[in-house]
This record gives C-alpha cells, structure tokens and sequence, in this order.
C-alpha cells in the first residue's frame, strides 16, 4: 500500500486546524512518539499531532483520508506488541488532550470518561465515591484508557472481575472519513443489531480512533487479604490454581511469578527481597470482598489447599505497606526484565487447567533452542508472559531462528485450546504469528471489516494483520 508522504501544505492545514503548538515536526519529538515499550523497535512519524477535542479528531481525519495520509492513534505508548508505531510515518495522533473525566454517575455507576486519562487516576476518582474500576495493567499508573479499550487491557484482578471488555457500555469514535458515530447505548443490556461497541474494543485502532468512553462501574470492595505462597516445582504451583477454586474459592488475583523476577525486580527496585535457594515459584493470591471473616475463611481455605500441595511457604502481607511492596515487586517485572537485557515477550494464554503443560512445555522449547525465559503472570486465567531474553545470542539467532521457536510456542497454545494473546494485543510484532492460531476464512473476514470501516486504509496501517 503506497500513502502520500506529508508536504508543507499538509502541515499548513494541519497547523492552521489545531494551532503550532499541537503540531510537532521536529527530531527529538518525532523519535519520542516512533517508539514505545515494545522491545527496542523504532518508527518514526513525519508529523505528530495533538488535538483538544472531538471535532479536531475528525477534520484530521477526514482530511488525512482525501489525502491518502496514514494516522496511527498514540494513547501513553505503554504497549508491548508496536501497536501504537507509526509504521508507514504520516501523523502520529496523541491522544494526551483528552484526558478529562467528564462525570462519574453513582445513580447508574457509570463513569464518561475521556481516553488520555491515566487508568489509575480514573481509579483513584471512584473510589473516593465507594465505587471500583476493576482492570489494573501493571502499567496502570501511566497508561491510558484509550490504549486499555484498544487493546481489552486486562490485569492481575480480571480474574474476578474480567477485563476493559466486561467495563465499557458505549464508545463515542471517530472513523476513517471523519464521520463521528456513537457505537451502542449507556445501558447494561444491548441487543440492537451488531455490537460495534464490542468490535471497537480491541481493534487497535484499526477501525476509528475513540473520543470519549462510558464505563461501567461497581461497589468498590471494602477489604482485601494477600498472600504469598512459595513451591519447590513451578509446576506444583500451575497446579495449585486450579486446586484453589476446586475447593470453592474464589480469589480477585492469582498471580504466578519465577523466582528471576523477583530478583530482577528488586535489584531495578533496589530494595531486598530474600529468595530461599529450594523455591522454584510463588504464588500471589489477593482475596477481597465486604466481610473480613469470610475473607479469612477463604485465604484459610486457599492455604489448607496450598499445604496439600506441599506449598514451602506462606506469607501474610499483615499492613497495607507490605501489600503495596508485594504488588509493587510484581507489577515491576516486566520493566525490570528489560532493564538490563534485550528481551521480547510472548502474551500466552490457555484454559487454566493446562497451565502447567503450557510452562513446562516453554522451558522445554527454551532448551532445545538454547535461550532462557522468565514467566510470570495471571496464572488464575491462564495468562502467562513469557520473556524470553537475548543474553549473549547472537544477532542472527534473535533476529531469524528465535521466530522457529516462537512458532513453537503459539503451536503448543493452539493445541492446548489458547491463543498467541490475552491482553497485549497483536499489533505489529505478532501479527506474522496470527496464521498459528486463526484459519484463513477468520483473518478474511477481519480484513473485510476493515475495508468496510477504513476503504482507503490510513487507520494504524500494517497492524493485526498482513495487509
């Protein structure tokens, strides 16, 4: 596909639409937005824009679209699969403006919120009116919300409480012409015709870039206990997961970390983190709920079921200081894994009943090929990261026999009933990978979505799929 390359005129228009001072051509800003968190990759835009409201978005991008200009939607640029990488240039369009919570709605627990707004501020601001917004990536501190409805961000508490998908009623969304559409209704229930509120959620930008979200809201629970739980043998502690709810449990988190995490987390974090040398894996499970007394009987019960598994050890986080330090260890391990290292991370997720055949099959393909991984994740659905890191392998490896590995991987998921993403998304990086797992008739009616929401396809081109 052949796009026009920006000219002066176009940045004239541009300027004269949004003002200087929303329109950056210069190097240091156009490197800034060519890149994010996704390995060491690099695309630069030619322009980038930032307009302050709706109708800015869609004179952008009904103009873009005569023009045959592409345009690639940037939330905070917190994404691990390129998804927001302005892959054939043209206009990066950060949506940093937008990022007003317009009204928070304790009649409907609804909360109208624009999609700059960082997913921790919005979560802060309703609970201070007893009310909970449950998806909490580990970059939840500085990503945007419109990046976690591009992507159906998910969190170590989707667990319980399901992911961005489970939160949003209603989208309001620029497409590719400019047209501004309303995708469904503030309403709990939705059954009129498609559901493009749902087709929206996840497209990565692809289809139309969102303007303004209407969440869904519930109480906010009132208390919480968090444990960790140590195993001599990852796959003791695969196991223990299912266990635990087998036993009538039901926990808002269950994370699964290796040892190396922690590790590498506490040594980015720089504080101390004592790891016994016969651990091979932890378990951190959060339990919450209204009641304290049926929250202890549960973590009671969850650790009689660990103890039945030979668990090494159990630690009660007593204060909320050390919960925050176990929290804070492990929302940190994928940025402490690449603090140091090359690395390129894998978003597997399979029914939780085969986690443990997931793990021990992603070691053993390590071994055949000769890398070292470390995995962590939501071991409670399934969702397991798996990092692999570059070392001392040569560029060649990395750079072409690594993909037969990967392959490897996503074929062992398929098999297992999962797929090559739970919460990353496919972007740029994954998109050669989605012939594992989709068969072809799926990707061609995807492809004919696009064409009918982008004909002219300037919306995040090159991305999902092969073009």
């Amino acid at each position: 596909m052949e796009y026009k390359k920006i000219t002066e005129a176009d940045v004239h228009f541009f300027t004269a639409l949004l003002g200087s001072a929303q329109v950056q051509t210069d190097s240091e800003s156009l490197q800034r937005y060519g890149k994010d968190h996704t390995e060491d990759l690099l695309f630069v835009p030619e322009v980038v824009l930032k307009p302050g409201n709706t109708q800015e978005v869609s004179k952008v991008l009904a103009y873009c679209n005569t023009q045959h200009i592409p345009v690639t939607a940037r939330g905070a640029g917190t994404g691990l699969s390129g998804g927001a990488l302005p892959l054939h240039g043209g206009v990066s369009l950060s949506m940093e403006r937008f990022n007003q919570i317009n009204y928070i709605d304790k009649k409907n627990f609804q909360v109208s919120v624009q999609p700059g707004v960082i997913n921790e501020v919005l979560q802060q601001a309703v609970k201070e009116k007893g009310l909970f917004y449950p998806p909490d990536p580990a970059s939840k501190g500085s990503c945007f919300l419109g990046g976690n409805v591009s992507l159906s961000s998910g969190g170590p508490r989707a667990l319980k409480y399901g992911t961005t998908r489970d939160y949003v009623l209603n989208l309001e969304v620029v497409l590719a012409n400019g047209d501004i559409i309303i995708t469904g209704a503030n309403t709990l229930k939705y059954s009129t015709g498609y559901n493009l509120t749902h087709l929206m959620i996840g497209s990565e930008g692809t289809l139309g870039i969102v303007t303004n979200i209407i969440l869904k809201l519930i109480p906010a629970p009132k208390h919480n206990l968090l444990l960790l739980a140590s195993f001599d043998s990852p796959e003791k502690a695969c196991e223990a997961v299912n266990a635990i709810f087998l036993a009538g449990c039901n926990p808002s988190a269950c994370e699964f970390v290796e040892p190396e995490g922690f590790r590498l987390a506490a040594n980015m974090l720089q504080i101390s983190f004592d790891i016994q040398p016969e651990v091979k894996a932890y378990l951190l499970i959060e339990a919450d709920g209204n009641d304290m007394d049926t929250i202890m009987k549960e973590c009671e019960t969850i650790s009689e079921v660990l103890y039945g598994l030979n668990v090494t050890d159990i630690l009660f986080a007593e204060t909320a200081a050390q919960k925050e330090y176990f929290w804070k260890l492990r929302r940190s391990i994928g940025e402490a894994t690449k603090y140091n290292n090359s690395y390129k991370e894998e978003d597997t997720v399979v029914p939780r009943g085969t986690l443990p055949e997931l793990f021990k099959g992603v070691k053993e393909i390590g071994a055949k090929y000769g890398f070292r991984t470390v995995c962590y994740g939501h071991a409670g659905d399934g969702n397991l990261h798996v990092n692999i890191l570059k070392d001392d392998l040569s560029d060649e490896f990395w750079n072409h026999t690594l993909d037969a590995a990967i392959i490897e991987i996503f074929t062992l998921c398929k098999n297992l009933g999962g797929t090559i993403s739970g919460e990353h998304g496919i972007g740029l990086v994954q998109q050669k990978y989605m012939t594992v797992v989709m068969p072809q008739t799926n990707l061609d009616l995807m492809k004919a979505i696009k064409i009918a929401f982008d004909p002219n396809q300037i919306l995040n081109p090159g991305k999902v799929y092969n073009h």
